[in-house]
C-alpha cells in the first residue's frame, strides 16, 4: 500500500512534459449547445495545428492518458473562442488536468448574436453540461473523478464563475449601476455598439444608451445556479456589477479574483474590485499593474479590429510575460483545492 501511494504521488506531483502532448478533440454539446473543446494528457504526437490566427502544438484527437484524474472547465468571455486559452489549457495540461471550454449558446466567437442576460442565465447550464459531456465520453469516463471540478472565467465568463461561488444577479440591479455610472462604465453598460469619444454626440448616446438599458435589462428577478460538483472557481476580469455583493460576502465555495487596474471595459472599481471589497473569503490571485481587459487571453488575437482592439488591446509597456506567469498562479489554486483524489479513486 505504501508503494501504491508513493507512485501516485510521483504520478500526481511530477510535471507531465516529458510524458504527455497537449491532446485537442472537440465532443458534440447537448442540444443546442455549442461543441466542447478539450485539451488533455496525450501520449499522441504534437503537430502544429492552425485556428484562424493561431497556431497550437497538439495531438490532435490523441489518445488520453492518466494525469491527476480532475476536470477544469473555463467560461470563454463574450464573442470568445477557445484558441485565446490555449496557453492556460497547455499549462493545467502539463498539471495533469483535462480541460473543457464549452461553446457558449450564441455568444461565441462563430456567432456573437445574443450577449447579455440570456446568455447569462443560460452559462452556468452550460458549464454544467460540459461536465457530464466529457465525464461521459468513453475516452475520458475512466480517467476523470467530477467530484471536485474547477471552474476558471473570463469577462462574461467571470460572471458565470460568480454564479457557481454563490453569487446572484439580476439585470435590474445592471439598470440601476448603468443609472448611476453610465459615463464612467460607458463600454460595460452599452457593449461594442458605440463609445464616448468626446464628440457632440456623446450626449445623444447617452440618452440612447439609457433607453435601451431601461426597456433590456427592467427584469427584477434574481438568478442563481449551483452544482455540487464544482468545488473552486476563479474569475478573471469577470463582469459583476449586476451581482448582489451580500450574497458572495461569504462565497460557499473558494473563489479567487484576477483584476488589472487598466481595465478600460470592466472597470475594477465597478467588477473585480467591488467583489473584493465586499467578499471576506475571496483571494486576489493577482492584479495586473499595467494589464488591460486583454490581458489575460493568451495567445492574444491579432485579428481582432475596432472598438474591441481598442479595449482588449495591451497598454503600452505591458509585458506579455504576465499573461503566462498567472497560468501557473491559477494552476496551482486548482491543485491546492482539487487534489489530491479520494483514496478510492487513487486505486
Amino acid at each position: 500500500m505504501l508503494i501504491r501511494k508513493l507512485c501516485f504521488t510521483l504520478i500526481v506531483v511530477c510535471p507531465l512534459a516529458a510524458q504527455a502532448s497537449v491532446g485537442f478533440t472537440q465532443i458534440a454539446g447537448q442540444s443546442p449547445d455549442g461543441p466542447v473543446t478539450v485539451f488533455y494528457p496525450s501520449s499522441g504526437e504534437s503537430r502544429t495545428m492552425t485556428r484562424g490566427p493561431f497556431e497550437l502544438p497538439v495531438a490532435q484527437n490523441g489518445d488520453p492518458v492518466h494525469g491527476n484524474g480532475r476536470l477544469v472547465v473555463v467560461s470563454h468571455g463574450s464573442g470568445g473562442s477557445p484558441w485565446v486559452y490555449y496557453d492556460l489549457a497547455s499549462t493545467l495540461v502539463q498539471e495533469g488536468f483535462v480541460v473543457a471550454l464549452p461553446e457558449h449558446y450564441r455568444d461565441n466567437y462563430k456567432d456573437p448574436s445574443k450577449p447579455g442576460p440570456e446568455s447569462w442565465k443560460r452559462r452556468p447550464r452550460e458549464v454544467s453540461h460540459a461536465i457530464d459531456v466529457v465525464s461521459g465520453d468513453p475516452r475520458f469516463a475512466g480517467l476523470l473523478a467530477t467530484d471536485k471540478v474547477g471552474v476558471y472565467g473570463m469577462s462574461a465568463g467571470g460572471h458565470t464563475v460568480l454564479s457557481f461561488a454563490g453569487g446572484r444577479w439580476s439585470p435590474s440591479l445592471f439598470k440601476a449601476h448603468c443609472d448611476a455610472h453610465l459615463a464612467e462604465d460607458f463600454p460595460a453598460c452599452v457593449g461594442l455598439a458605440t463609445r464616448l469619444d468626446g464628440g457632440a454626440l456623446d450626449g445623444v448616446k447617452m440618452t440612447l444608451a439609457r433607453w435601451v438599458i431601461d426597456w433590456r435589462f427592467s427584469d427584477a428577478a434574481w438568478y442563481t445556479y449551483s452544482d455540487p460538483r464544482v468545488a473552486a472557481v476563479i474569475a478573471g476580469v469577470p463582469f459583476a456589477a449586476d451581482f448582489d455583493p451580500d450574497s458572495l460576502a461569504s462565497p460557499r465555495i473558494p473563489l479567487a479574483i484576477v483584476s488589472a487596474r487598466k481595465d478600460r471595459f470592466l472597470r475594477p472599481e465597478f467588477h473585480s474590485d467591488a467583489v473584493l471589497r465586499d467578499c471576506h473569503g475571496c483571494e486576489r490571485l493577482l492584479d495586473f499593474a499595467n494589464g488591460g481587459h486583454g490581458a489575460l487571453l493568451s495567445p492574444f488575437p491579432t485579428d481582432v479590429k475596432g472598438p474591441a482592439a481598442d479595449l482588449l488591446n495591451d497598454p503600452p509597456g505591458f509585458d506579455r510575460a504576465e499573461s503566462l506567469a498567472v497560468n501557473a498562479k491559477i494552476a496551482a489554486f486548482f491543485r491546492r483545492y482539487l487534489l489530491p483524489l479520494p483514496e478510492a479513486r487513487k486505486k
